[in-house]
């Protein structure tokens, strides 16, 4: 194969040869090995395994290599559900016991927040099971692109390390009803019966009505006892068997002595805050998105809870106009994957509630946020992974901080 232009020959070369042994999991998913201590990321191997690679490219500080052949292979490998794991980019951890998967997250965990968050020591604890690996995603959003004369048209998820999409007749960790509803939905297309002037998404949600496909319908999903309208194409949590393991979780660790008041400044349709309600006088929440914010609306409505206040927001804006004493408050903060701005973690510390819930789904972010939350006198108590994710790279994390 021909060397790509912009490929840097040191100290590697274009697709050569090396065996090394893997030392490592990386929270993105590859093993971490050496060669005369210069750092090769080998993606699908495993921590203990020898391996045979192939370099691809070297980088400022490390080279990424193919795996051609697994020598010695780890105790903890196991054969992956899915064939085409490897060649879809969905899952990274297919091949590794779950067991160990739970472990190297919290692993993970615990060397983000030495790393990045300079914290020592940190307090985390074991990774939180799901309670099914596969058959849990309750969202699945499949791909395809304009179909091109005389090509098959694929229908699925990105290639590992590529653009290109691989086709995905099945998914193993979606729910078996999605499954069951995936093959009508891509017949749709390879039919022509739906018309599409280029590539597009599919969506299918398995709700509390059954299977939703159109992004704009209104659906119903459960958390515990209560019920919430979300619309499909919109964000909710993707495992709905964990998640009110999580939820409680995150309303335990909101409540103290002395706290009265709850505020969720990523609101959302209201998960946190109606699900909590019963353990504070007052809660509020604040969106930016209008629409969510009205659901969040109907959702105290249809779970007739009534001390639960939401509005449409920034999440900068919400504690200028709060009359919650702060010491009387516990705060959650679920930012998305970028996580929070310093100005915000600013206008918050100088709020000063007397706890910080901070829910996060990459915790490289979060212990940078946690980083400057030290540096304005929130300590860091302890940090819960979730495994809303399994046979991903994916960790789900919730860090409690308390007033110094």
């Amino acid at each position: 194969m021909r060397q790509p232009r912009d490929f840097v020959d040191e100290p590697f070369t274009y697709h050569q040869e090396v065996v090394l042994e893997i030392s490592a999991l990386t929270n993105l998913g590859s093993g971490l090995g050496r060669v005369d201590g210069w750092v090769v990321m080998v993606p699908y191997s495993l921590p203990g395994e020898k391996v045979r690679v192939r370099v691809w490219r070297n980088k400022k500080n490390y080279s990424e290599a193919d795996l051609l052949e697994v020598t010695e292979p780890s105790k903890d490998r196991v054969e992956p559900v899915c064939s085409l794991f490897g060649e879809c980019g969905g899952c990274q951890y297919q091949h590794l016991d779950y067991a160990a998967q739970l472990r190297w997250k919290t692993h993970q965990v615990e060397e983000l927040l030495e790393k990045i968050g300079e914290i020592e020591n940190p307090t985390v604890q074991p990774t939180h099971p799901s309670s099914r690996q596969y058959g849990y995603r309750s969202k699945i959003t499949p791909h395809f692109q304009k179909k091109r004369e005389g090509k098959p048209m694929n229908i699925g998820f990105l290639r590992a390390s590529s653009r290109s999409i691989v086709d995905v007749p099945q998914c193993p960790i979606a729910t078996d009803a999605i499954n069951e509803a995936l093959p009508a939905e891509r017949e749709s297309v390879l039919s022509g019966r739906r018309k599409f002037r280029k590539g597009a998404t599919l969506l299918l949600r398995d709700a509390y009505e059954g299977v939703a496909t159109d992004p704009k319908a209104i659906i119903s999903q459960k958390v515990g006892q209560l019920l919430f309208q979300v619309r499909a194409g919109e964000f909710f949590q993707n495992n709905p068997f964990i998640l009110p393991e999580m939820v409680d979780c995150v309303i335990s660790e909101a409540r103290g002595d002395g706290i009265r008041y709850l505020v969720d400044a990523y609101c959302g349709v209201g998960v946190f805050c109606l699900s909590a309600s019963s353990y504070f006088e007052k809660l509020a929440g604040v969106e930016i998105n209008a629409e969510a914010v009205n659901l969040a609306n109907a959702n105290a409505v249809l779970n007739k809870v009534e001390n639960c206040q939401f509005t449409i927001g920034n999440a900068e804006s919400l504690f200028s106009a709060l009359s919650f004493e702060p010491g009387a408050t516990s705060v959650i903060i679920d930012p998305p994957r970028k996580g929070c701005g310093n100005h915000f973690l600013e206008i918050l510390a100088a709020y000063g509630p007397q706890k910080i819930v901070y829910v996060s789904c990459d915790p490289a972010t979060q212990a940078r946020d946690l980083k400057l939350l030290a540096n304005l006198s929130y300590k860091l108590k302890k940090i819960q992974p979730f495994d809303l994710f399994p046979q991903t790279r994916h960790i789900e994390t919730v860090a409690t901080l308390e007033k110094g």
